[in-house]
């Protein structure tokens, strides 16, 4: 059998993780014709169909997929031997590409990038936002950030906890200016609540003393996107929840005050999922730390 080279590889690799040769081409710069041309010549080195492609489908054989986990570890491996050694003679390098939601792009992560393109200026960073569930290791990305209440599921990836957050209870001054400011939990029954869920209608409070309870405020208006829940709020509609992360700045600046400052509504975690190859490569760890860092100042 001839031997094949490693630039071949790494196109089957991309045309795969990108699901087409048309995604490859784009992500590595090169015409589509090319990358389509490699691979069947790769395929036709080792005398094997790796691809069935027509002008609708594309998908692996059974060989290529047992080939994929290979050519893929190679890949990586070769890209980890190159980040080592630019590693040691300048400061990381290369692209870096993340996925997060809305919320967590806008309230966690746009503050930080400009500052980590300062950093490492020889550093490209992609940040995808969705709220779409994103398939990191398919779909080629090296850091999913996520904010989640409760624990992630068990995966193949590798995961870094960045920050945890404690939902305060906030309103706007001129809220409290006609209404008053509840004194306790008990006092929430009498104020409108823009309800961070449009489903539950309680809130459970949590005392730093330990002590829990339950309460059930006359809601005004409902939304599940912290956004609209922060406008809302600091136009005076009534109290809300939300995180540290997304409140901080309106409350530094006077838009919202603290209600009930020792009480609050539980905690959201922010973890950083890395395939865990790709989790070793010096520029990808080096994101991870700053994004950790900065987060963990908040």
């Amino acid at each position: 059998m001839r031997s094949f080279n490693l630039n071949d590889l790494n196109l089957f690799v991309h045309a795969v993780e990108g699901g087409s040769f048309t995604a490859a081409g784009r992500r590595l710069g090169v015409p589509k014709s090319t990358v389509s041309k490699r691979v069947a010549e790769l395929e036709a080195k080792l005398g094997a169909r790796l691809i069935q492609r027509t002008s609708r489908s594309f998908s692996l054989t059974d060989l290529g997929r047992d080939f994929f986990e290979h050519a893929q570890a190679s890949v990586i491996e070769a890209e980890m031997a190159e980040s080592i050694v630019r590693s040691r003679l300048a400061e990381p390098s290369g692209t870096v590409r993340i996925t997060a939601s809305v919320p967590t792009s806008q309230f966690m992560l746009a503050e930080h990038l400009p500052d980590l393109a300062l950093r490492y200026p020889k550093l490209k960073v992609f940040l995808h936002v969705t709220d779409r569930f994103v398939d990191i290791v398919q779909e080629g990305f090296d850091i999913a950030v996520r904010s989640h209440q409760l624990p992630l599921a068990d995966s193949s990836l590798v995961q870094r906890k960045l920050a945890e957050h404690e939902f305060l209870l906030v309103a706007a001054p001129s809220y409290v200016d006609r209404h008053g400011a509840p004194q306790g939990p008990e006092d929430l029954v009498a104020h409108a609540a823009v309800m961070p869920s449009l489903t539950e209608t309680a809130w459970r409070l949590f005392s730093a003393t330990g002590d829990e309870t339950l309460v059930k405020p006359p809601p005004v208006m409902a939304a599940d996107e912290p956004f609209v829940l922060l406008r809302a709020a600091a136009a005076g509609m009534g109290i809300t929840i939300l995180p540290t992360s997304v409140c901080r700045e309106a409350i530094g600046q006077g838009r919202l005050i603290r209600i009930l400052p020792e009480w609050t509504a539980g905690n959201i975690t922010t973890t950083a999922l890395l395939p865990h190859r790709r989790g070793q490569l010096p520029s990808v760890r080096a994101v991870v730390e700053f994004i950790s860092e900065r987060l963990g100042q908040e």
